[in-house]
């Protein structure tokens, strides 16, 4: 059930929480002027004018213990409605309360006729509800207030700034307590705070904002991903292609990203493009989607139903203007590498190519550990109708494609209303993430938009043309989207076949160092990303150092071990070392790194 459905019990708990709180405050506070106090996810906040009173988070425990007196009270929870002159006649009577009269008075201008209030206590808040009946419904044991922080009245920064207290609400204090734990292990394993402290990407507004630099070891981790996924796609039958980051504006006019993306792209750069004295304007965009471009290269020549279905795959680089407001880390940038391919194929191929992607993404999900997912089959909506391009049959058709494949995989899927692209109904596969948010990680979706607007044809086995089908896929998302769900998924700790640095030597002296070099040389002949710890700093150090880096394998060689040519591994969050030899490290590193094992838990198995 959705947190913020009104018919929810918890909406209802959170949403008198809220009231309860108001409550409190005002009772040790008696001068104190009311804002809003609505539900959100994972709780509630209220906020209020305090006059010329300070507070502080020490205050919050004060207000948790007078809430709780007042849950105890078995409080009834008492609606009143009137009309606009009843409403502010009820109000007036009972407090001072400016920003509860503006708020009434900006909904009656807005049209509103009807006005509710609602009552425990002595407390009275104007609020259309709905709240539990009486507060000894409230759990008493599952709210915290979290932290205060500054609100503009209405959200204008010409308005009065309000004292804003968040609070944490759940049903069970169970589930408050695992909220506080993921919450704990989301600050720890923040993908922000790994990537400065590893190393991985830095942003720098000489460059600009949401443009990411990848560091050697983010670049490493990025290399790694995209060779896997190039051998899993040559498996499944895909074609590598390459595109520009730039475009000619009539392309994106003709796929209908302009008009109807032409927010999220950059501003258009303009191109003389005639010869001589005569000069012919064009715009040119950076390129926000692969589609176009790889449609472009269906279109280069004729094409038989022989042919298909026709695999398309790039990491193409697209650039999106999201508002900097949004951006978020690797989250929301404006420069991605994408995951991106698309299959151009006849109607009665459509089922068999489905199983194959669903196939291929229990592959990826597999080799990174990923179990807990759940499918959103997004279609078309009522609301914004006028977002979703092209006939009602074709949609109808499409989503009635897309849904019996997904039902025929077995998937466990959800329908979200309007969520579809503007040119077809798509399935993505929901990740929680560590503190237990969904998150998109892939896209499958299903186009009859696009063969029409390109007027792309294949030649039938009877001699006439027919429009494909076009199916655009991106299992890993982006690579900066895929990457920092795996930094907070792994705590930073990858498994060894795709970490920056894959094992590093630690060498107790100056003759195991040279041992050490041996090899190193005969490894890296083998590609392993390979380093040695030669400084001057203790054992113990090098030790505790490396393992700060997340290092998945360090090997230790001191006078035993190039006696015996063997070599003594610890790996990451495994404590038992053990001693084998150098040919038996080699053949199992390698079969590791080929086989692309992973031999601890991510980070998700600790909640």
């Amino acid at each position: 059930m959705d947190a913020l459905d009104t018919d929810s019990k918890i909406y209802k708990i959170r949403h008198s929480l809220a009231h309860v709180l108001a409550q409190a405050v005002q009772q040790k506070y008696p001068k104190a002027k009311l804002g809003f106090g609505p539900p959100i996810e994972n709780g509630f906040y209220y906020d209020f004018d305090f006059g010329d009173s300070v507070i502080s988070e020490g205050d919050l425990k004060e207000f948790e213990k007078s809430m709780r007196k007042i849950i105890n009270q078995g409080q009834a929870f008492e609606r009143m409605d009137g009309d606009f002159a009843q409403a502010n006649e009820i109000l007036a009577k009972h407090a001072d309360e400016p920003y509860k009269q503006e708020n009434l008075k900006n909904l009656h201008e807005r049209g509103a006729k009807n006005f509710s209030f609602y009552k425990n206590g002595s407390f009275m808040d104007v609020c259309e509800g709905p709240h539990v009946a009486n507060s000894k419904e409230l759990p008493a044991d599952a709210f915290k207030l979290d932290r205060i922080a500054g609100a503009y009245w209405l959200g204008d920064d010409k308005r009065p700034m309000l004292t804003r207290i968040y609070a944490l609400a759940f049903e069970t204090k169970e589930e408050l307590q695992d909220y506080m734990k993921r919450r704990e292990l989301a600050a720890t394993f923040d993908h922000k705070k790994l990537g400065k402290e590893l190393e991985l990407f830095h942003f720098d507004d000489q460059v600009g904002k949401g443009l990411p630099l990848w560091l050697p070891a983010g670049a490493a981790i990025r290399n790694s991903i995209e060779r896997y996924a190039e051998e899993l796609e040559f498996k499944y039958g895909y074609q590598r292609v390459a595109t520009p980051h730039i475009s000619k504006g009539t392309l994106y006019e003709k796929s209908g990203h302009i008009p109807a993306y032409l927010d999220s792209m950059f501003p258009p750069m303009q191109v003389n493009e005639g010869t001589g004295s005569e000069e012919k304007k064009a715009d040119y965009y950076l390129k926000p989607m692969n589609c176009p471009h790889h449609h472009m290269i269906y279109a280069a020549r004729p094409r038989s139903y022989r042919e298909l279905p026709l695999r398309l795959a790039e990491y193409g680089t697209v650039y999106r203007y999201e508002q900097s407001g949004e951006l978020s880390g690797l989250i929301r940038v404006r420069g991605m590498s994408m995951n991106d391919a698309h299959i151009y194929l006849r109607p009665d191929q459509f089922v068999a190519e489905f199983k194959s992607i669903l196939e291929m993404y229990r592959e990826f999900y597999s080799t990174f550990k990923l179990s807990e997912f759940k499918c959103r089959l997004s279609v078309s909506g009522k609301d914004n109708a006028e977002k979703f391009k092209g006939e009602a049959e074709m949609w109808r058709d499409a989503e009635k494609l897309l849904e019996d494949g997904v039902k025929e995989s077995g998937f466990e899927y959800y329908r979200g209303e309007g969520e579809a692209a503007f040119y077809g109904p798509k399935v993505d596969f929901q990740f929680r993430n560590l503190m237990g948010r969904e998150e998109t990680v892939s896209t499958i979706q299903v186009d009859f938009l696009m063969p029409k607007n390109f007027d792309l044809t294949y030649v039938d086995d009877h001699g006439q043309l027919q429009k494909p089908i076009i199916i655009h896929r991106a299992p890993l998302s982006t690579h900066e989207r895929f990457i920092s769900f795996l930094i907070e998924y792994y705590g930073g700790a990858f498994p060894t076949w795709c970490a920056p640095v894959q094992v590093c030597f630690i060498p107790v002296n100056e003759l195991a160092t040279e041992y050490a070099r041996g090899l190193e040389r005969d490894l890296r002949q083998h590609q392993v990303r390979i380093e040695i710890d030669d400084s001057d700093n203790s054992f113990n150090k090098k030790i505790r150092t490396n393992t700060k880096r997340k290092i998945p394998i360090l090997v230790i060689v001191g006078d035993k071990e190039v006696e015996n040519k063997e070599v003594t591994l610890r790996r990451y969050g495994i404590e038992a070392q053990e001693t084998i030899g150098c040919e038996s490290f080699k053949s199992i590193l390698l079969e590791e790194i080929k086989d692309r094992n992973m031999l601890r838990e991510p980070m998700t198995s600790l909640i």
